[in-house]
């Protein structure tokens, strides 16, 4: 079967430059590459067909001969200077593609082959800090001071590592670049240089302060300002107060993240509360009034005759006002009878005479009983 046109296979006119070249190709072997496309042999060959038209193309004397004379002009069977002035097969030849290769490979298994080069500067990392508030200060917001570790820039060397009156050096191995390349094959990959570490540049005189890292571990102290409404896992952000950057890199951010601790009274869902308030027998039997805490005081609530254990009395507007949002949460009661403990032998006497008396009419006196016994017997069967 004929070759096609180099310039076809890749989709290009033949007055293309270079970079179209190199992104025509990227974008097929992206496309065809035999990882991506397991056992399918029709893209296989796709991919081995841009592979050739690019080696071709960009390659000046392959690319002239190939303009002048078609394929035969690079192939080497055909004894025409320009194929063999490289070795169309040998290492050299591939030298272009390897290069071009090589910044796809990371593209196709998910890492970019180009990194950080030129001064290695670096943004500092961010930071967290757990800040433990009561239920109050997240409610109404607060302003606390929190001291922090910290790596901050050198103000020896503002920096750069290196003592002051000397400068880095650029590094022998990459160049300044901060990557060096690998070649497996003929595939180039690149990696962080293992010499200057990314940065580009070693010290050959260390800072005697920061001993060349250009940073040094420090101790702050941050007021920080708590909106009210704060709820638990929430974060406050504060910007540039993360570490500090290396080689002159701007700093990281510090988040503040707010833990509720416990309260003895109140448990907190969203901007509602939600709280357990014991009542006597004789209150929850003969109805009655109680005082109900709240974040801002008290509130007083009607007990109705006859009520039961884990009634729920809502009070609106008694919860929290959320920091997003404009509504205001409530404050559900949640009621527990208490059993009275320790009691005197008259007042045994007078309960046993209570009991005594409603049991001559139970289904009048506890409706709940009645009606839990009847589904056990219905549970059961008769």
């Amino acid at each position: 079967m004929a070759k096609r046109d180099y310039y076809t296979v890749l989709g290009l006119n033949r007055d293309a430059s270079e970079e179209d070249i190199k992104k025509a190709y990227r974008k097929l072997a992206m496309k065809f590459h035999p990882d991506r496309n397991p056992d399918d042999k029709t893209t296989e060959e796709k991919f081995k067909e841009a592979k050739e038209a690019y080696e071709v193309l960009t390659d000046a004397r392959k690319r002239a001969a190939y303009d002048q004379f078609g394929h035969a002009g690079v192939d080497p069977s055909m004894g025409f200077g320009a194929a063999g002035a490289r070795g169309f097969g040998g290492p050299e030849g591939f030298g272009g593609f390897a290069d071009a290769f090589g910044d796809i490979f990371g593209e196709i298994f998910g890492q970019s082959a180009r990194g950080s080069r030129g001064n290695g500067a670096f943004r500092g990392a961010d930071l967290r800090y757990n800040l433990d508030l009561s239920l109050e200060e997240a409610a109404r917001g607060a302003d606390v001071k929190i001291r922090i570790p910290t790596m901050e820039t050198c103000e020896t060397c503002h920096g750069s590592g290196a003592k002051p009156g000397t400068e880095p050096k650029t590094c022998p191995t990459c160049h300044g670049r901060g990557e060096v390349r690998v070649s497996q094959g003929f595939f180039s990959i690149q990696q962080t240089c293992p010499t200057c570490h990314g940065t580009g540049k070693i010290v050959p005189d260390p800072c005697m302060t920061c001993h060349g890292a250009g940073r040094i571990k420090k101790h702050k102290t941050l007021s920080v300002k708590i909106p009210a409404g704060v709820d638990q896992d929430d974060r406050i952000r504060l910007k540039d107060e993360g570490e500090g950057g290396t080689n002159g890199g701007p700093s990281g951010d510090l988040y503040v993240v707010i833990n509720l601790k416990p309260h003895p009274m109140f448990q907190r869902e969203g901007a509602d509360l939600h709280c357990e308030m014991p009542i006597s027998f004789a209150t929850a039997a003969l109805g009655g009034e109680i005082d109900i805490p709240t974040l801002d005081g008290h509130a007083k609530i009607k007990i109705p005759p006859e009520t039961q254990t884990g009634q729920v009395f809502r009070l609106r507007n008694k919860g929290i006002r959320p920091v997003r949002g404009s509504v205001q949460g409530d404050l559900y009661c949640h009621l527990a009878v208490e059993t009275p403990v320790r009691l005197t032998a008259r007042q045994k006497e007078l309960l046993r005479e209570l009991e005594a008396s409603t049991q001559a009419d139970p289904e009048a006196h506890s409706p709940r009983a009645k009606s839990f016994f009847d589904k056990v017997r219905d549970f059961f069967g008769p």
